[in-house]
This record gives structure tokens, C-alpha cells and sequence, in this order.
């Protein structure tokens, strides 16, 4: 239970375009939004940190609109249009000392310098899924969609991308395969970058050597995987899928670790604590879930109402001065599992199916008989 108090808080982006705050230390969520203007292009699909001590939030919008929002006054201080709804909804936000980076699914990545209104654009290719900064050089960012392989490139120098990932070789049938990137993320301390794709496939790739191909693939159920996150435990990562199904694979062996139980709707957002072992998740099911990475139980579960895009952990306290309060946060115990193991089990349903299919098989008996017995009358 240690482990609970170093997550303060955790902030959601919403569908229905509301900022949701979850105290998980005093036990309640809270909604930040403005009614005034709340409709369904206000819907949420990504959020960054404004700045490294998590005092402000960067919100963006389908409608193209990033919003800063501040953890410490409660409240939206800024508002920036940074796209066009025309060219797809947000699929990546990051920033640097000096600038904003977007990206959007038409493939037009952008570059806000602060303090100006010039901005560099790269065009990244189209169907884009993910735009992914690496935090150990936040000048490089990822990107990768449908039939868009992974690309990573240099804001720096953008001309064009220092490494583009190679497709797999054909497969039994020698098909080729299809591209479908969902998720990207950088595996720290080292080089390697971690791809999730739409036909269930986690694959990782090593731009240090001259292989463009995958070093490592693996597969995980049926569906397609919609979200990763890497743990502070180097070597595993965390993906979830269109059913609901949380799963910890090792990036070494390409094996299933274990499945976070619990989720009953699409994963749309997911995120591993940076040195703890936890792991929260949202999705369509409208519930906020943190499991344990080490023994896979549910730590915390709060109902939010709304369905849910993406979350962000917080080490600091939420300030609520503004907020409506929309719930409670649902503690999960062990003494819920015990109650429904020492349950008996109710077996009318089976019996009576058996009696029916007995009754059915005696009919059938019967009725073979009688029409022996006609046949030899007739004879």
C-alpha cells in the first residue's frame, strides 16, 4: 500500500472534451472544463506536460485547439489553434526547452518556437497514429501510422528522417504484410524503440545497427493493440488492445509475462509510473484502473463518466479550488474476491439442460422401436 501514495494525482482527457483530475490521496476525481462552451469538437485526444515540474498541462482538441491548463491556479490560462480539423485530429504533443511540437493524422508535424509565430513544418507521411518524443533527447521524435512505417526524425535537421524502419519479409503465403504502427515508444538508456501495430503485433527495432528490420517480434491475442507503455524495470513493456486485454510482454524472450485483469472496454491510454511499478489505464469502459506490475492486482478503480482518450501521472498534489467534484474513487479489496470465492455456485441452468437432452434421447429411443415394430407387422 506504500506504493499508492507516490501517485498525488493522475489527469484524463475525455470525449466529451472535459480535463478530469483524480486525487487519489483524497479520494475523489474532479472535472475541469468550460460549460460555456463544451461541445463534442472539444474532445480530448492528446496531452503533454507543459514544463518539467507538471504545473501546467497542454490539452489538444479535435478542433485543433491546444489549451494550457495550470495545475496550480485550477483553471485554463491559454488557448492556441495549432491545426486544422480538415487535416485530422491531434496524434502527438511534445515539448522542448524552446518550443511545441503537433502532429496531426494527415502527416503535418509542426514546430512552435515560443515567442513567434513562425513554425517549421515536416511532412511526415499520411495515416499518421503516433508522433512520439524521446525524453532522453527531446529533439528527436517518432512516427508511424497505417501503412506509414516507423520513422525518427531530427528536429534539428528535418529534412529528412535518420532512420525509417524496414517492412518484415512476406509470410507463409509470401503476402506482404501490412504497416499498421498504433504506438511508439523509446526503450531509455539505449537506442531501441517499441512499436505496437493494429494486427497485434510488438515489435522493436535498434537504429544503432544497419538493420532496419525488427530485432524482436512478438504477438499478443487477437485484436488490435492500441497503446504501450514501458516500466521502470528495464526489459518488459505493457500493451493493451481493442478488447480490453492488458498484457506485460519481455522484450528479451518476445513471451507473455501476464494480463492485467479487470478492463471491460477498448484501451485508449496507458502509462507506467517512472520508478515505481504501476501502471494506469483508461479507455471506453469510462474507469480509471492502476495495477500493481508486480503481482498484477488492482490498486485503485474510479468510474469517470465519460469515455476516455489519454492520462498523465502527477507527483503532485491536485488543486480542486475550481473543479466540480464528479466522484469518488473506489478502493479495491481483497475481502470483494473472497466474497465471490466462497459463493456456490448455481447449477440449475446445466441440470436442467441434461434433463432435457436424457428425455429427448429416451423419446428418440421410443419412437426407433415403434417403427421396428410396424415394419414386422407389415411383413
Amino acid at each position: 500500500m506504500a506504493a499508492k501514495s507516490q501517485i498525488c494525482s493522475i489527469w484524463l482527457g475525455s470525449e466529451t472534451g472535459i480535463l478530469k483530475g483524480v486525487s487519489l490521496t483524497k479520494k475523489q476525481a474532479f472535472n475541469f472544463c468550460e460549460m460555456s462552451c463544451l461541445s463534442r469538437d472539444q474532445e480530448v485526444c492528446v496531452m503533454a506536460w507543459g514544463d518539467p515540474h507538471e504545473s501546467e498541462v497542454l490539452v489538444g482538441s479535435v478542433n485543433g485547439t491546444v489549451k494550457t491548463f495550470s495545475t496550480d491556479k485550477g483553471i485554463f490560462t491559454a488557448s492556441r489553434e495549432c491545426g486544422d480539423p480538415s487535416q485530422g485530429r491531434f496524434t502527438g504533443l511534445a515539448v522542448t526547452d524552446s518550443s511545441m511540437i503537433t502532429c496531426v493524422e494527415s502527416g503535418l508535424l509542426k514546430v512552435w518556437k515560443e515567442g513567434s509565430t513562425e513554425t517549421v513544418e515536416v511532412n511526415v507521411g499520411n495515416g499518421v497514429c503516433r508522433m512520439q518524443q524521446n525524453q532522453s533527447q527531446r529533439h528527436h521524435v517518432a512516427t508511424g501510422g497505417k501503412e506509414n512505417p516507423l520513422k525518427v526524425w531530427d528536429l534539428e535537421r528535418p529534412d529528412k528522417p535518420i532512420f525509417t524502419a524496414k517492412n518484415v519479409a512476406h509470410d507463409w503465403l509470401d503476402m506482404r504484410v501490412p504497416v499498421w504502427v498504433r504506438d511508439i515508444g523509446f526503450i531509455p538508456d539505449s537506442d531501441k524503440i517499441v512499436t505496437c501495430t493494429g494486427h497485434h503485433q510488438v515489435r522493436v527495432y535498434d537504429p544503432s545497427t544497419p538493420q532496419r528490420r525488427p530485432v524482436l517480434e512478438a504477438q499478443f491475442g487477437e485484436y488490435p493493440l492500441t497503446a504501450l507503455s514501458l516500466p521502470a524495470s528495464q526489459g518488459t513493456v505493457v500493451v493493451g488492445n481493442t478488447h480490453g486485454e492488458l498484457a506485460i510482454l519481455d522484450l528479451r524472450k518476445g513471451l507473455v509475462c501476464g494480463c492485467l485483469k479487470g478492463l471491460a472496454g477498448a484501451v485508449r491510454g496507458l502509462q507506467c509510473h517512472p520508478s515505481l511499478p504501476l501502471v494506469a489505464s483508461c479507455g471506453l469502459d469510462r474507469f480509471l484502473r492502476v495495477h500493481s506490475l508486480e503481482d498484477r492486482s488492482l490498486q485503485h478503480k474510479v468510474y469517470l463518466k465519460s469515455r476516455l482518450n489519454c492520462v498523465l501521472l502527477s507527483s503532485r498534489e491536485l488543486e480542486s479550488s475550481n473543479a466540480d467534484v464528479s466522484g469518488d474513487v473506489e478502493e479495491v479489496k481483497a475481502e470483494e474476491d473472497e466474497v465471490w470465492d466462497t459463493m456456490e455456485t448455481v447449477t440449475e441452468k446445466a441440470k436442467k439442460r441434461a434433463a432435457q437432452k436424457d428425455e429427448a434421447t429416451v423419446t428418440g429411443v421410443d419412437a426407433n422401436k415403434e417403427k421396428k415394430a410396424s415394419k414386422k407387422k407389415k411383413k
